[in-house]
């Protein structure tokens, strides 16, 4: 009956917002996001909706949706599987339960930077991930850049896996999280996302994980004000597109929806790069204090439990090792 419900209740929303556009498009495919006008991702879909309407002279309009529209990111997704919605832009943490690859790709320390992650989402490996998207109803079109996660706090700076002993940092209620955080000594705190900044200014907790323009934008510097840069966690995100809505579309017009995604990839990584480096601009103004010597071998040695935990089959383990000996 929920999954009804929601359906339901995406079809009269979508049928609303994209009725006039309808009308001048032979075709409009409904993209969702859970993030606000301007954001980098839903700045990378208009990117590619703008590209895709201009090689199609007009024919393919995509209509975005921010702000969670459509519904939250796990809705949406089950939404796209259905056709309901044409297309969605998602974490591949909302994926792990769907396509089990997701999970693997998305271990602590398992990539050195940003750059190198695009490298492997980029190359064969990403191809091989794409791959694993169509059982499941969805035909991936696209890898955006989502930051790394890094550790904050309101007691101390962060150089060492020591630091981290006996801090309770707020997690998000994911398994993996709250492992990383016990095979770093520290203790793991779920809690939402809007109760942080009032658990840290009152002792609750010691301190949160997340990337530069969240700290920001969440106010979280101003209770919290020591900030490792140890880019412990790098969660892809992904433009995936309904497989159902993909079949309808010619050959050539496919083409030009995969061009115009690897086009919107390079400019909303463009867009997240300059937005990380105002938030940190900002926040080291205001007072934070950024911890950028950090030795990640011993960080990286601890995770040896949850990878024995995570990474249990011979494809995984080989996909890990790939992964990290991509160059």
């Amino acid at each position: 009956m929920k999954l009804l419900d929601t359906v339901l209740t995406a079809f009269l929303v979508t049928a609303a917002l994209a009725g006039a556009a309808s009308a001048e498009c032979e075709t409009t495919l409904r993209s969702s996001d859970t993030h606000p006008d301007g954001y980098p991702t839903v700045e990378g879909v208009k990117a590619m909706a703008a590209e895709v309407k201009e090689k199609t002279g007009g024919r393919i309009c995509i209509e975005v949706f921010p702000s969670s529209q459509l519904g939250e990111e796990k809705d949406t997704i089950e939404q796209t599987q259905f056709g309901v919605i044409d297309m969605v832009r998602a974490s591949f943490g909302s994926f792990n339960d769907i396509v089990p690859v997701t999970q693997t790709t998305s271990l602590p320390y398992l990539y050195r930077s940003e750059d190198h992650l695009h490298k492997v989402l980029d190359g064969p490996i990403g191809e091989e991930i794409a791959g694993q998207f169509a059982e499941h109803g969805l035909i991936p079109l696209a890898y955006y850049d989502g930051g790394a996660r890094n550790f904050y706090n309101s007691k101390q700076p962060i150089r060492t896996v020591e630091d981290l002993k006996g801090m309770k940092f707020r997690v998000m209620q994911n398994d993996v999280f709250v492992d990383m955080m016990s095979a770093l000594g520290a203790n793991a705190t779920p809690m939402p996302y809007g109760e942080v900044y009032s658990s840290i200014q009152t002792g609750v907790i010691d301190g949160a994980e997340n990337n530069f323009p969240s700290y920001d934008s969440s106010g979280h510097a101003e209770v919290a004000k020591y900030f490792t840069l140890d880019q412990h966690l790098m969660v892809p995100e992904l433009v995936a597109v309904s497989k159902t809505s993909w079949e309808k579309l010619s050959p050539g017009d496919q083409e030009i929806m995969r061009t115009a995604a690897r086009n919107s990839a390079t400019l909303q990584r463009k867009l997240w790069a300059e937005q990380e480096k105002a938030s940190e601009e900002k926040v080291i103004a205001a007072g934070a204090e950024v911890v950028k010597d950090v030795d990640k071998t011993a960080f990286i040695e601890a995770m040896a439990p949850v990878y024995e935990k995570y990474v249990t089959t011979p494809e995984a383990r080989d996909l890990v090792k790939r992964i990290r000996e991509t160059q």
